[in-house]
């Protein structure tokens, strides 16, 4: 009788670490995804900016060489990135966005131009998608995060080294940025 009360008890503490580990897993892939969207939106914004630095090319060279160097500069976020890498780029971005619509304001046609009005456009559209995607990465880093630090979860996490997310950072250079209305 008692080898099946410790038999059961052993049952129900292996499925609930069971049962655990794959709570973790499934938040931890939802973290994943979430960055990967990022990545995706920071992609198509990046390709926006590059077509806007293009249409600067022939106002400013010189702003145009140092806004495709910063370009250069780029990484690809991927599911694996940490929420440092893509802050990192958001602010490379406003760098660069920054530069571009401060040439914009010393070139009226450029400014006035149908190419840059849809571009911006476009650049207004990921730039929305990558504010969704971030809040949407925060959300899943703070389900997941509860698991990891509550008890007793959090036993379970230790013991299959699962640790805490960083959240992605509120993007300082936002309250500074000039405004893309045209």
């Amino acid at each position: 009788m008692t080898a099946i009360i410790i038999i059961a008890i052993a049952a129900i503490v292996v499925l609930w670490f069971i049962g655990v580990q794959r709570k973790l897993v499934s938040k931890e892939e939802l973290c994943k995804n979430a960055m990967s969207q990022i990545g995706v939106q920071q992609s198509s914004r990046w390709d926006a900016l590059t077509a806007l630095a293009e249409l600067t090319k022939s106002y400013n060279e010189h702003e145009y060489g140092t806004i495709r160097d910063v370009i250069a500069q780029r990484a690809s976020i991927t599911s694996g990135s940490n929420a440092k890498a893509a802050d990192a780029q958001e602010d490379m971005m406003n760098s660069v966005l920054s530069r571009i619509v401060a040439v914009a304001e010393q070139y009226p046609e450029l400014k006035a131009s149908e190419n840059y009005g849809k571009t911006m456009d476009s650049v207004n559209l990921y730039e929305n998608q990558v504010r969704t995607s971030r809040m949407v990465y925060n959300d899943s880093v703070t389900s997941f995060n509860r698991i990891v630090r509550q008890f007793p979860d959090s036993i379970a996490a230790s013991i299959f080294g699962f640790r805490e997310k960083d959240y992605l950072q509120e993007v300082k250079s936002k309250a500074e940025m000039p405004s893309m209305k045209i």
